[in-house]
């Protein structure tokens, strides 16, 4: 009876050790577990994260391929072409027959111009003998010829204004010097081919009507519209 009595202390106190020694292992492990986690989680809290790259990739590309503003684009400026401030413009016009060749010139900037054309002096009558003779001539501006309703054919050339001073030079002179008309030599179309040909540009043959030259001038000539004269001027 005292052995069994034993026993039973014996086993009694052997699961009491063995609960207490439970306890304490389990106690012991769920408290390094908590510290572990708590460890973890202080270390995930604190360790400071690396730095990404691509934002900043991203903000350099976006400025790279950024649209320029408007207003930091200058509009390229081309110079323009002088004509110069000076012209002669070769004409034509309506006339009783066929027509009239003459020339304005002077100033662009300024509304009045000068005439200079060929023709005979008087009415009717000197204009049938000029067919078969030479008759005195006027060399100024004839009815008609500052009337735009009675323009038939237009080739203007500008000048600089060294060069108009000695191509208006030239006019005058042909002006003083040309007392005589006719029609087949010295006629309309041939006075102011003499004008084109100093100004350097190609004339055709004077025998056709005034329209015609106008018009076979400014061919000749590529239509061009500006002159430079030769030095030798």
């Amino acid at each position: 009876m005292a052995r069994a009595n034993r026993k039973q202390a014996s086993l009694q106190a052997f699961v009491g050790i063995s609960m207490f020694a439970a306890s304490v292992g389990l106690g012991i492990g769920t408290s390094s577990a908590q510290q572990l986690v708590a460890r973890a989680d202080h270390q995930q809290q604190y360790t400071p994260a690396k730095p990404s790259m691509k934002p900043g990739v991203t903000t350099v590309a976006a400025a790279s391929t950024a649209p320029l503003s408007t207003s930091d684009v200058k509009p390229i400026r081309r110079p323009q072409p002088s004509k110069g401030p000076y012209y002669v413009d070769f004409r034509a016009r309506t006339a009783a027959s066929y027509g009239h060749a003459f020339i304005w010139f002077g100033k662009t900037s300024e509304k009045q111009v000068e005439v200079a054309g060929l023709h005979p002096a008087g009415d009717t009558l000197p204009y049938i003998l000029g067919h078969l003779m030479w008759v005195p001539s006027e060399t100024g501006a004839s009815y008609g010829d500052l009337d735009e309703e009675y323009l038939t054919a237009s080739y203007r050339v500008y000048l600089s204004e060294a060069d108009a001073k000695k191509v208006f030079t030239y006019i005058k002179h042909l002006q003083a010097t040309s007392p005589i008309w006719n029609a087949e030599t010295t006629n309309c179309t041939a006075f102011i081919g003499r004008i084109a040909s100093f100004m350097g540009l190609k004339v055709p043959f004077h025998l056709i009507k005034p329209e015609e030259y106008v018009n076979q001038l400014k061919a000749l000539n590529g239509g061009r519209q500006t002159v430079q004269l030769d030095s030798d001027r």
